[in-house]
């Protein structure tokens, strides 16, 4: 049993609007796209959420926002799973603990892949 929330329709459907999007979309860009005409602050919301998600990306212009996906369609599941990852190691809980405990629980295929990726990491100082 899976613990993901399934998208509402309104979710939905302002993903489906940001992603044919050629650029950044502010909030009432989104909203004249979108059917049923809801109102401008409940685009708002959803857009804010989306972002905080980690499916969108929110950037300032202005005085207002604009929102774009935070990675290419097919991957923008990942980007919010990677989010969700780095949210709870970050809520204070030991770190080094919590990833000791998910390296332990990995398959070898993904204990080989993760030693790959962090072999071909970028060095951060």
């Amino acid at each position: 049993m899976s613990d993901r929330r399934v998208p509402g329709p309104l979710e939905s459907a302002v993903m489906s609007v940001v992603a044919a999007a050629t650029k950044p979309l502010a909030v009432s860009d989104v909203q004249k796209q979108l059917s049923g005409d809801p109102a401008y602050t409940t685009v708002m919301t959803t857009l804010s959420r989306l972002a905080a998600k980690g499916a969108l990306t929110q950037s300032r212009e202005g005085r207002a926002f604009t929102y774009s996906l935070a990675a290419p369609v097919g991957s923008v599941e990942d980007a919010v799973a990677a989010r969700r990852m780095r949210r709870l190691l970050s809520d204070g809980s030991d770190r080094a603990g919590v990833l000791a405990r998910f390296v332990a629980e990995l398959d070898p295929e993904e204990e080989r892949l993760l030693a790959e990726l962090l072999d071909h990491s970028e060095p951060r100082g």
